[in-house]
Protein backbone atom coordinates (compact mmCIF):
# COMPACT_ATOMS: atom_id res chain seq x y z
CA UNK A 1 0.00 0.00 0.00
CA UNK A 2 1.38 3.70 -0.96
CA UNK A 3 0.74 6.16 1.85
CA UNK A 4 0.85 9.28 -0.27
CA UNK A 5 0.74 12.87 1.16
CA UNK A 6 0.65 14.84 -2.19
CA UNK A 7 -1.57 15.35 -4.86
CA UNK A 8 -0.06 15.26 -7.35
CA UNK A 9 1.42 11.97 -6.18
CA UNK A 10 -1.75 10.77 -5.50
CA UNK A 11 -3.20 12.06 -8.98
CA UNK A 12 -0.50 9.42 -11.01
CA UNK A 13 -1.18 6.74 -7.95
CA UNK A 14 -4.58 6.22 -9.26
CA UNK A 15 -3.80 7.25 -13.09
CA UNK A 16 -1.53 3.83 -12.58
CA UNK A 17 -4.48 2.33 -10.71
CA UNK A 18 -7.33 2.87 -13.52
CA UNK A 19 -5.06 1.18 -16.23
CA UNK A 20 -6.66 -1.10 -18.10
CA UNK A 21 -9.71 -0.11 -17.14
CA UNK A 22 -9.64 -0.97 -13.70
CA UNK A 23 -12.00 1.20 -11.54
CA UNK A 24 -11.40 2.35 -8.23
CA UNK A 25 -13.81 2.29 -5.20
CA UNK A 26 -13.14 4.90 -2.36
CA UNK A 27 -13.76 4.96 1.12
CA UNK A 28 -13.05 8.30 3.01
CA UNK A 29 -12.43 8.59 6.88
CA UNK A 30 -11.13 10.97 9.82
CA UNK A 31 -8.96 8.02 11.08
CA UNK A 32 -9.30 5.98 14.56
CA UNK A 33 -10.76 3.38 12.47
CA UNK A 34 -12.80 0.45 13.64
CA UNK A 35 -14.43 -2.68 12.17
CA UNK A 36 -17.36 -0.12 10.92
CA UNK A 37 -14.41 1.36 8.57
CA UNK A 38 -13.04 -2.00 7.56
CA UNK A 39 -16.17 -3.55 6.95
CA UNK A 40 -16.14 0.02 3.91
CA UNK A 41 -12.84 -1.48 2.63
CA UNK A 42 -13.85 -5.16 2.21
CA UNK A 43 -17.43 -3.87 0.23
CA UNK A 44 -15.34 -1.19 -1.73
CA UNK A 45 -13.33 -4.13 -2.48
CA UNK A 46 -16.08 -6.21 -3.22
CA UNK A 47 -16.92 -3.43 -6.08
CA UNK A 48 -13.82 -2.26 -7.69
CA UNK A 49 -10.66 -3.26 -9.04
CA UNK A 50 -8.58 -1.31 -6.44
CA UNK A 51 -9.65 0.79 -2.77
CA UNK A 52 -8.24 4.56 -2.17
CA UNK A 53 -8.97 5.27 1.30
CA UNK A 54 -8.36 8.89 2.93
CA UNK A 55 -7.49 10.02 6.55
CA UNK A 56 -8.00 13.49 7.17
CA UNK A 57 -9.48 15.00 10.32
CA UNK A 58 -11.60 17.97 8.64
CA UNK A 59 -11.29 20.93 10.85
CA UNK A 60 -13.76 22.79 9.03
CA UNK A 61 -16.72 20.06 10.34
CA UNK A 62 -15.90 20.94 13.91
CA UNK A 63 -17.63 23.48 15.95
CA UNK A 64 -15.21 26.11 18.17
CA UNK A 65 -16.51 24.17 21.40
CA UNK A 66 -15.92 20.97 19.80
CA UNK A 67 -13.50 17.97 20.07
CA UNK A 68 -11.28 18.74 17.00
CA UNK A 69 -7.68 18.81 19.34
CA UNK A 70 -8.85 15.55 21.30
CA UNK A 71 -10.18 13.29 18.55
CA UNK A 72 -7.73 10.13 18.06
CA UNK A 73 -5.17 10.54 15.60
CA UNK A 74 -3.13 7.38 14.89
CA UNK A 75 -2.15 7.14 11.19
CA UNK A 76 0.69 4.38 11.29
CA UNK A 77 -1.94 1.79 12.83
CA UNK A 78 -4.56 3.04 11.00
CA UNK A 79 -2.28 2.76 7.63
CA UNK A 80 -1.72 -0.73 8.97
CA UNK A 81 -4.81 -1.59 9.36
CA UNK A 82 -5.30 -0.64 5.55
CA UNK A 83 -2.40 -2.20 3.93
CA UNK A 84 -4.36 -5.99 5.57
CA UNK A 85 -7.62 -5.39 4.48
CA UNK A 86 -6.10 -4.98 0.80
CA UNK A 87 -6.18 -1.32 0.05
CA UNK A 88 -3.93 0.37 -2.41
CA UNK A 89 -3.77 3.80 -1.47
CA UNK A 90 -3.80 6.06 1.51
CA UNK A 91 -4.59 9.77 1.02
CA UNK A 92 -3.50 11.66 3.92
CA UNK A 93 -3.04 14.94 3.07
CA UNK A 94 -2.15 17.94 5.58
CA UNK A 95 -4.58 20.60 6.68
CA UNK A 96 -2.34 23.29 4.63
CA UNK A 97 -2.71 21.12 1.19
CA UNK A 98 -6.66 20.38 2.00
CA UNK A 99 -7.05 24.61 2.61
CA UNK A 100 -4.32 26.26 1.40
CA UNK A 101 -3.53 29.83 2.31
CA UNK A 102 -6.14 32.06 0.89
CA UNK A 103 -8.62 29.02 0.50
CA UNK A 104 -12.21 30.86 0.50
CA UNK A 105 -14.89 28.18 -1.01
CA UNK A 106 -17.57 26.52 0.67
CA UNK A 107 -20.22 24.29 -0.32
CA UNK A 108 -23.76 24.24 1.55
CA UNK A 109 -26.09 21.69 0.70
CA UNK A 110 -29.97 23.28 1.68
CA UNK A 111 -32.87 21.49 3.36
CA UNK A 112 -31.03 18.25 4.06
CA UNK A 113 -28.18 19.95 5.92
CA UNK A 114 -30.28 22.43 7.91
CA UNK A 115 -32.45 19.52 10.57
CA UNK A 116 -31.30 17.20 13.19
CA UNK A 117 -27.39 17.09 13.05
CA UNK A 118 -27.12 20.50 10.90
CA UNK A 119 -29.06 22.23 13.36
CA UNK A 120 -27.41 20.74 16.74
CA UNK A 121 -23.75 21.60 14.57
CA UNK A 122 -24.43 25.13 12.72
CA UNK A 123 -21.82 25.02 9.52
CA UNK A 124 -21.06 20.94 10.65
CA UNK A 125 -22.46 19.73 7.35
CA UNK A 126 -21.04 22.70 5.01
CA UNK A 127 -17.47 21.30 6.57
CA UNK A 128 -18.73 17.91 5.44
CA UNK A 129 -19.44 18.39 1.70
CA UNK A 130 -16.95 21.02 1.35
CA UNK A 131 -14.14 18.13 2.06
CA UNK A 132 -16.08 14.89 0.57
CA UNK A 133 -16.36 17.38 -2.75
CA UNK A 134 -12.41 18.06 -2.66
CA UNK A 135 -11.77 14.38 -1.85
CA UNK A 136 -14.10 13.55 -5.10
CA UNK A 137 -12.42 15.32 -7.39
CA UNK A 138 -8.83 14.69 -5.65
CA UNK A 139 -9.41 11.17 -6.10
CA UNK A 140 -11.89 10.27 -8.91
CA UNK A 141 -13.28 7.17 -7.90
CA UNK A 142 -15.41 5.12 -9.68
CA UNK A 143 -17.55 4.42 -6.17
CA UNK A 144 -17.44 5.60 -2.99
CA UNK A 145 -18.60 4.09 0.33
CA UNK A 146 -20.23 5.32 3.40
CA UNK A 147 -21.82 3.85 6.93
CA UNK A 148 -25.20 4.47 7.16
CA UNK A 149 -24.64 5.41 10.81
CA UNK A 150 -24.68 9.17 9.91
CA UNK A 151 -27.72 8.13 7.43
CA UNK A 152 -27.61 12.63 7.67
CA UNK A 153 -24.02 13.04 6.42
CA UNK A 154 -24.69 9.89 3.26
CA UNK A 155 -28.08 12.08 2.18
CA UNK A 156 -26.18 15.18 1.84
CA UNK A 157 -23.73 13.55 -0.18
CA UNK A 158 -25.93 12.35 -1.99
CA UNK A 159 -27.60 15.57 -2.99
CA UNK A 160 -24.32 17.02 -3.55
CA UNK A 161 -23.20 14.68 -6.23
CA UNK A 162 -26.80 14.74 -7.46
CA UNK A 163 -26.73 18.87 -7.84
CA UNK A 164 -22.92 19.64 -9.09
CA UNK A 165 -23.61 16.61 -11.58
CA UNK A 166 -20.46 14.73 -10.26
CA UNK A 167 -19.47 12.08 -12.27
CA UNK A 168 -16.34 10.57 -10.15
CA UNK A 169 -18.16 9.32 -8.89
CA UNK A 170 -21.78 9.12 -10.03
CA UNK A 171 -24.57 9.86 -7.74
CA UNK A 172 -25.51 6.11 -7.90
CA UNK A 173 -22.12 4.36 -7.14
CA UNK A 174 -22.07 6.76 -3.48
CA UNK A 175 -22.30 3.31 -1.60
CA UNK A 176 -24.28 3.53 2.14
CA UNK A 177 -23.12 0.20 4.02
CA UNK A 178 -24.92 -0.57 7.03
CA UNK A 179 -24.24 0.01 10.57
CA UNK A 180 -22.27 -2.09 12.27
CA UNK A 181 -22.83 -2.76 15.95
CA UNK A 182 -21.43 -4.08 18.80
CA UNK A 183 -22.58 -7.58 20.22
CA UNK A 184 -24.57 -5.25 22.72
CA UNK A 185 -26.26 -3.06 19.66
CA UNK A 186 -24.01 -0.32 19.97
CA UNK A 187 -23.41 1.50 17.27
CA UNK A 188 -19.32 1.70 16.51
CA UNK A 189 -17.92 4.93 16.36
CA UNK A 190 -14.50 6.63 17.06
CA UNK A 191 -16.13 8.75 19.89
CA UNK A 192 -16.79 5.45 21.79
CA UNK A 193 -13.39 5.45 22.98
CA UNK A 194 -14.59 8.37 24.88
CA UNK A 195 -17.08 5.96 27.12
CA UNK A 196 -16.13 4.78 30.83
CA UNK A 197 -16.64 1.04 31.01
CA UNK A 198 -20.31 1.64 32.75
CA UNK A 199 -21.26 4.74 30.02
CA UNK A 200 -20.65 2.12 27.31
CA UNK A 201 -22.76 -0.75 29.27
CA UNK A 202 -25.39 2.24 29.72
CA UNK A 203 -24.84 3.61 26.13
CA UNK A 204 -26.59 0.17 24.51
CA UNK A 205 -29.54 0.97 26.37
CA UNK A 206 -30.30 3.38 22.96
CA UNK A 207 -30.29 0.78 20.25
CA UNK A 208 -32.71 -0.90 22.24
CA UNK A 209 -34.94 2.21 22.97
CA UNK A 210 -34.90 2.74 19.20
CA UNK A 211 -35.79 -0.69 18.33
CA UNK A 212 -38.76 -0.47 20.96
CA UNK A 213 -39.93 3.04 19.16
CA UNK A 214 -39.65 1.21 16.15
CA UNK A 215 -42.23 -1.39 16.69
CA UNK A 216 -44.54 1.19 17.95
CA UNK A 217 -44.49 3.13 15.35
CA UNK A 218 -44.67 0.67 12.94
CA UNK A 219 -47.84 -1.29 14.88
CA UNK A 220 -49.72 2.04 14.35
CA UNK A 221 -48.75 4.27 17.95
CA UNK A 222 -48.91 8.11 17.16
CA UNK A 223 -45.01 9.35 15.98
CA UNK A 224 -45.30 12.22 18.90
CA UNK A 225 -46.00 9.68 21.17
CA UNK A 226 -43.52 6.99 20.29
CA UNK A 227 -41.21 9.59 20.11
CA UNK A 228 -41.50 10.74 23.08
CA UNK A 229 -41.72 7.57 24.96
CA UNK A 230 -38.62 7.20 22.90
CA UNK A 231 -37.07 10.18 24.99
CA UNK A 232 -38.05 9.09 27.81
CA UNK A 233 -36.19 6.07 27.36
CA UNK A 234 -32.85 7.31 26.80
CA UNK A 235 -32.71 9.33 29.54
CA UNK A 236 -33.63 6.05 31.88
CA UNK A 237 -30.63 3.86 29.85
CA UNK A 238 -28.60 6.59 31.21
CA UNK A 239 -28.24 9.65 28.93
CA UNK A 240 -27.92 13.11 30.16
CA UNK A 241 -29.82 14.59 27.77
CA UNK A 242 -31.20 14.08 23.86
CA UNK A 243 -30.41 16.45 21.09
CA UNK A 244 -32.74 15.26 19.03
CA UNK A 245 -35.07 12.28 18.53
CA UNK A 246 -37.19 12.18 14.70
CA UNK A 247 -39.05 10.50 12.37
CA UNK A 248 -37.51 11.29 8.98
CA UNK A 249 -38.56 10.82 5.20
CA UNK A 250 -35.16 8.67 4.48
CA UNK A 251 -34.52 10.47 0.86
CA UNK A 252 -35.48 14.13 1.55
CA UNK A 253 -35.22 13.90 5.79
CA UNK A 254 -38.48 15.63 6.22
CA UNK A 255 -40.17 15.82 9.14
CA UNK A 256 -43.09 12.60 9.68
CA UNK A 257 -46.02 13.62 11.83
CA UNK A 258 -47.80 10.82 10.33
CA UNK A 259 -46.12 7.49 9.56
CA UNK A 260 -48.31 5.92 6.68
CA UNK A 261 -46.06 3.00 5.80
CA UNK A 262 -43.49 5.08 3.49
CA UNK A 263 -39.81 4.71 3.77
CA UNK A 264 -38.84 6.74 6.85
CA UNK A 265 -35.81 6.73 9.12
CA UNK A 266 -35.71 7.14 13.01
CA UNK A 267 -32.55 9.65 13.79
CA UNK A 268 -31.17 10.20 17.26
CA UNK A 269 -28.57 12.02 18.62
CA UNK A 270 -27.70 11.88 22.87
CA UNK A 271 -25.04 12.53 24.99
CA UNK A 272 -23.14 10.50 27.47
CA UNK A 273 -20.24 11.10 29.55
CA UNK A 274 -18.00 13.19 27.29
CA UNK A 275 -19.63 11.36 24.04
CA UNK A 276 -22.11 12.76 21.89
CA UNK A 277 -23.73 9.57 20.24
CA UNK A 278 -25.71 9.68 16.69
CA UNK A 279 -27.67 6.25 15.70
CA UNK A 280 -30.61 5.91 12.87
CA UNK A 281 -32.43 2.75 12.18
CA UNK A 282 -34.74 2.14 8.94
CA UNK A 283 -38.98 2.86 9.56
CA UNK A 284 -41.19 1.25 7.08
CA UNK A 285 -40.02 -0.69 3.70
CA UNK A 286 -36.37 -1.67 3.78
Amino acid sequence: MQTINRLEDLRNAVDALKIGGKTVAFVPTMGALHEGHLTLVREARARASHVVASIFVNPRQFGPNEDLDAYPRRLAADAALLEAEGAAVLWAPTVDQMYPHGYATNISVSGVSEVACGAARPGHFDGVATVVCKLFNQVRPDFALFGEKDWQQLAIIRRMARDLDLTQPHVSNIIGVETVREASGLALSSRNQYLTEREREQAAGLSAAMRRAISAIESGASVPQALGSLNADIIAAGFASVDYADLRDAATLEAIETFTGQSARLLVAARIGAARLIDNMGVGPK
